[in-house]
C-alpha cells in the first residue's frame, strides 16, 4: 500500500501526483500494480495552499499498513519556519513500520527532516526553500541540484512537477521501464529532461494517430537498430529534410538527431535491465553500434556504466 499523508495546508498540485501515477501502474493483464489511500491526520479535509480543500479517505490508522509513506509538499508554518513537526504528525509517524519506504515530494521534505528521517542522508526540495531546509536541519545533506534524490528507503524530490519524476522513478524501480512508460504516457510527460536531471525516468512513446511527426517517431521506435538518418525520418514524413526538423523540433523540444539518440538509450536501458542480452548485443540492437558509444552515453547521461545499471536495475 502506498499512504500519501496530507498535512495542511497542502500543495494541492503534490497531493495529486502520487493517486494520479500509481493508479496507472499496472501488468500485463491491465491489474493495477499499487493501493493508494489518501490520509490524513484525521478525516476531516485538509485545506490546500490554493483555496480548495481535500477530503482524506483515511486517518493515519492506515500509515502502519503502508509499504511506503508519501509526503506531498505543505506551508505547515511549524516545519517551514521553525523545524519541528506540527501537533499529532510525531505521533502518527511514529506508527510507521521501520522498513517502510518514506518518500517527499517539495516542501514534505521539511516534515520527515523535522523527524529525523534525512539525518545523514543527502534530500531535495523545491529550488527555492533548499537553503530554508539547510538552515533548520544541518544533519541533512540539501541537493538542490537535481528533480530527485534516492537514497534507498529514504526519498525525496524537487518542487512541484520534480514529484512526477519521483514517482515514474520508483514505478521503475518496483516494477520496470514498462510500466513506467504507461504511467508517463498517461500523464503526457516530457520526453526528456535537460542534463544531470534526466535521471532513471523513462520516455514517453508518441501515438501513431497523432498528427505531424508523431507517426514517423512511432515508426522509428520499431526500427531503432537500423542506421536511421534525418533524411530517413523525413522521407517517411513525406517532408524535405528542413521542414521535418523545425517540425519535429517544434513538437517534441529537441532536434531530430538528439531524439534518436535519446531513444535508443532508452531503448539499451530498457534491455540491460531484461538481462537477456550481452552488452555487445544491447549497443547493437538499439542502433548505438558499439558497446563503446553505449558505455559513453550511459555515462554522459547517467553517470554509471552498463554493467553497473544492469546491476542496479535487473529484475526489477
Amino acid at each position: 500500500m502506498v499512504a500519501v499523508l496530507i498535512l495542511a495546508p497542502v500543495v494541492g498540485f503534490d497531493a495529486t501526483i502520487p493517486p494520479t501515477l500509481f493508479s496507472e501502474a499496472v501488468d500485463a493483464d491491465g491489474t493495477q500494480l499499487y493501493d493508494v489511500v489518501m490520509c490524513g491526520l484525521s478525516t476531516d479535509p485538509v485545506p490546500t495552499t490554493s483555496g480548495y480543500s481535500i477530503t482524506p479517505a483515511a486517518g493515519p490508522e492506515v500509515l502502519a499498513m503502508a509499504d511506503t509513506v508519501i509526503v506531498p509538499g505543505t506551508k505547515s508554518p511549524e516545519a517551514r519556519f521553525e523545524g519541528r513537526l506540527p501537533e499529532g504528525v510525531r505521533a502518527a509517524l511514529d506508527s510507521v513500520r521501520p522498513d517502510t519506504r518514506m518518500v517527499s515530494i517539495c516542501t514534505g521534505a521539511f516534515i520527515l527532516a523535522a523527524a529525523g528521517l534525512f539525518d545523514g542522508l543527502r534530500a531535495a526540495t523545491h529550488w527555492k526553500y533548499a537553503d530554508d531546509l539547510r538552515r533548520l536541519f544541518p544533519a541533512v545533506d540539501v541537493d538542490e541540484t537535481v528533480l530527485f534524490v534516492d537514497e534507498g528507503d529514504r526519498l525525496s524530490s524537487a518542487g512541484l512537477a520534480a514529484g512526477i519524476d519521483l514517482c515514474l522513478h520508483l514505478i521503475r524501480r518496483d516494477h520496470g521501464t514498462a510500466v513506467a512508460n504507461c504511467s508517463a504516457r498517461h500523464c503526457v510527460v516530457p520526453p526528456w529532461r535537460e542534463g544531470g536531471q534526466a535521471q532513471f525516468i523513462a520516455s514517453v512513446v508518441p501515438d501513431a494517430g497523432d498528427s505531424g511527426t508523431a507517426s514517423t517517431r512511432a515508426w522509428a521506435l520499431t526500427n531503432l537498430a537500423e542506421p536511421l538518418t534525418v533524411s530517413d525520418l523525413a522521407r517517411h514524413a513525406q517532408m524535405s529534410s528542413r521542414t521535418f526538423s523545425r517540425r519535429f523540433t517544434a513538437e517534441t523540444g529537441q532536434s531530430p538527431g538528439g531524439w534518436l539518440r535519446d531513444r535508443r538509450v532508452d531503448l539499451a536501458r530498457e534491455l540491460l535491465e531484461k538481462g537477456e542480452h550481452s552488452v555487445d548485443a544491447v549497443a547493437e540492437l538499439s542502433g548505438l553500434g558499439s558497446p563503446d558509444n553505449l558505455r559513453h552515453h550511459l555515462r554522459r547521461g547517467l553517470g554509471m556504466s552498463p554493467s553497473a545499471y544492469r546491476k542496479r536495475f535487473a529484475g526489477a
